[in-house]
């Protein structure tokens, strides 16, 4: 049986995005490729999103990256998903389950929403890094010993592991030369994104990543999340600020810590639907 997808995204940060609520959706790794391919045969995407039954929300988030693992948390994918399930239930609001935790998502427009991502990790256990390290700049460079291009990244896990470089004009950040050669770092067993911050103003960044598992995209939600709690830590941002992606802009509120707990980040941006379709039988694409 053929099944229906929706094609969205949030800043060019692309979905494919699969209802799987009432059936099992059990994608291989290989299976996840085509489907995200952008060549012949694929649909084209940066992670495909499954919705799946769940008591602990309106639905269950799977998320595979496009070279077919799956991860915990996409903050773009999440303000997409839950504008959809507000469009179906005719409410505000919504509830998405992942493997990250909960997220509450909520109207912010007619095509933007609000996703309270949660506190940020910011235990080195909790990134993971490979050794106890001080995350608001741990021990890691890139170039000459005594004269490196990059050096003392700050860390951040928004339900995924980020390390984010603080650059002068991200612009010129070596994006495509650097990101892949950290995203498998031995430092982080879990691989890493890696992202490249240029602070414009307290209220103000320019964000560019390299998704792990994906490559360079245009936004990435919980990216701009780490980007803003970093420079915040490092004391060069404020708690609230616009970060500038690619693809557009994300505004991020850091909330005021809690009883010696970090506040919860919400994260607010557009979303847009691009097309609707349906994914192929087994024996089609395999899916």
């Amino acid at each position: 049986m053929s099944r229906p997808f929706v094609k969205m995204n949030g800043l060019g940060n692309d979905f494919v995005v699969v209802e799987a609520r009432s059936s099992p959706f059990e994608p291989t790794p290989e299976e996840v490729r085509t489907i995200a391919g952008r060549g012949e045969g694929g649909i084209g995407c940066d992670q495909l999103i499954a919705l799946t039954a769940t008591s602990e929300g309106d639905a269950f988030m799977r998320i595979w990256n496009a070279d077919g693992g799956e991860v915990s948390a996409c903050g773009n994918a999440a303000r997409c998903v839950g504008w959809l399930l507000m469009q179906a239930s005719g409410g505000d609001q919504a509830t998405i389950a992942t493997r990250a935790g909960r997220l509450r998502a909520w109207a912010a427009g007619p095509r933007a929403v609000t996703v309270d991502m949660g506190a940020p990790g910011l235990g080195w256990r909790d990134i993971p890094l490979e050794e106890d390290m001080d995350t608001r700049g741990i021990e890691l460079q890139v170039g000459p010993v005594d004269a490196p291009h990059l050096h003392t990244p700050g860390c951040v896990s928004m339900g995924n592991p980020h390390v984010v470089f603080f650059v002068a004009d991200a612009a010129k950040a070596p994006v495509r030369e650097v990101g892949p050669m950290i995203e498998h770092h031995f430092l982080f067993p879990e691989g890493v994104n890696v992202g490249f911050a240029e602070v414009q103003a307290p209220d103000r960044i320019r964000y560019r990543v390299w998704e792990r598992g994906v490559g360079e995209t245009k936004a990435c939600g919980t990216g701009a999340c780490a980007a803003m709690v970093a420079a915040h830590r490092r004391g060069l941002a404020d708690r609230k600020a616009t970060v500038v992606l690619d693809g557009g802009e994300l505004r991020i509120d850091w909330r005021e810590d809690e009883g010696g707990a970090p506040g919860h980040v919400l994260m607010s941006g557009p979303v847009a639907v691009e097309f609707t379709g349906m994914l192929p039988p087994p024996g089609g694409r395999g899916v």
